[in-house]
């Protein structure tokens, strides 16, 4: 059974880091693409980052390019997101999800990736 679990959210202010986890197990983990989404209230889920299986390939949306690092611990099958300088529009849930085999590291879209985590809140203060 995959399973994603997100850990490391909380409430902080603004201008402090966290690091997110998202610790998986049921399939193989390093041939696979796994991103970062996040959703704040009354907004669709939004794309935050992507890292590849074998390529490592990287890509950030512009909104945290800068700010947070994606990286991966294949033996751990362990997924991260470094989050610096936040912001309060950085305030949403977020969310891990594994890249569907077919688009692998180009996905960018929900529908793109197959197994999800359950969330994690992240709130910045001003």
């Amino acid at each position: 059974q995959v399973q994603l679990a997100e850990s490391g959210g909380g409430l902080v202010q603004a201008g402090d880091s966290l690091r997110l986890s998202c610790t998986t197990s049921g399939f193989s983990f390093s041939p696979y693409a796994l991103g970062w989404f996040r959703q704040a209230p009354g907004k669709e889920r939004e794309f935050v980052a992507v890292i590849g299986g074998w390529s490592g390939n990287i890509s950030y949306s512009e909104a945290v390019k800068d700010r947070f690092t994606i990286s991966r611990d294949n033996a751990k099958n362990t997924l991260y997101l470094q989050m610096n300088s936040l912001k309060p529009e950085d305030t949403a849930v977020y969310y891990c999800a594994r890249a569907s085999a077919y688009y692998g590291s180009r996905a960018r879209e929900p529908r793109q990736f197959d197994r999800w985590g359950q969330g994690t809140q992240v709130a910045v203060s001003s």
